[in-house]
């Protein structure tokens, strides 16, 4: 049985979880401005967890293709709040998302179990933010470019072997930098820096990353993937779409499911554990 430690939890990976999104951003990609004050995003995480969510995942920058970036007192402005006001209230681990290792050491000293970053701690400081937080969970993910312009004409050789020498390295480096390996999250990025043929090859191919020894992320809920796939179809009308790619991910072996509708994912994860 696979368990992680995070924060004051411990959350059983034997079979997938649910990650429930939690943007406090004017401009994410499918619920930006949902969530414009703290009592509305606490209200949110709260029937989050009701309807199953394991983790809480809380975003106070959109990484969207084009975003533009946010200052650190912004951030921290955005997300803090709701991290210090829903700590003593939810009985699930909070993860924060964010490259900023200012961000990072406020969200750790707030109580959060886990760092969710875009940036696989490649930006300054990063490693030194968490490494002496034995307890809290860090999440590497693979971006090609960053969000401004990495949906420019990405390109790869090899999308499945070149994400996962990525990962690996960026785990092997944080090893070396003293961070266990027990700590550690992977998460091939869907979206991030990949066309529609990259990202229907990670998603056949999931089970050639959840083989390499670390839990397993994925994030596809309402991207544009499932959109394009049913037919350009809008944000609003991908739920279907998103909780097959879930299923389908994690019958390959993700351990984490991160997604917009909790319910509705939960509900069909049920039915993958029982056929697991």
């Amino acid at each position: 049985m696979m368990e992680l430690t995070c924060g004051n939890f411990h959350l059983d990976l034997s079979t997938p979880v649910v990650m429930g999104i939690l943007n406090l951003t004017p401009d994410s990609f499918s619920d930006g401005g949902r969530f414009p004050d703290c009592d509305s995003a606490i209200s949110h995480a709260q029937a989050m967890v009701s309807e199953g969510a394991a983790i809480i995942d809380i975003g106070g920058e959109s990484t969207r293709p084009g975003a533009a970036p946010v200052s650190v007192q912004q951030e921290l402005d955005r997300v803090m709040p709701v991290v210090e006001s829903l700590v003593a209230e939810l009985p699930v681990p909070l993860s924060v998302d964010t490259s900023k290792p200012e961000v990072m050491q406020a969200a750790i000293s707030a109580g959060a179990g886990m760092i969710n970053d875009v940036m696989a701690l490649r930006q300054e400081g990063a490693i030194e933010a968490v490494r002496d937080a034995c307890q809290v969970l860090l999440c590497l993910m693979h971006m090609q470019g960053e969000p401004r312009s990495m949906q420019q004409n990405p390109r790869y050789d090899d999308v499945v072997g070149e994400v996962r020498h990525f990962l690996l390295e960026r785990a092997a480096l944080c090893e070396k930098a003293g961070i266990a390996q027990s700590r550690i999250i992977l998460d091939p990025g869907f979206g991030f820096g990949k066309t529609l043929e990259h990202n229907t090859a990670l998603l056949k191919n999931i089970d050639l990353l959840a083989g390499d020894g670390y839990p397993l992320l994925v994030g596809i809920s309402r991207k544009s993937m499932i959109g394009q796939l049913l037919g350009d179809v809008p944000v609003d009308q991908r739920l279907q779409g998103s909780v097959a790619a879930a299923v389908i991910a994690a019958m390959k072996g993700a351990n984490i499911l991160r997604v917009h509708d909790v319910r509705e994912t939960v509900e069909a994860l049920k039915i993958v554990e029982a056929l697991l």
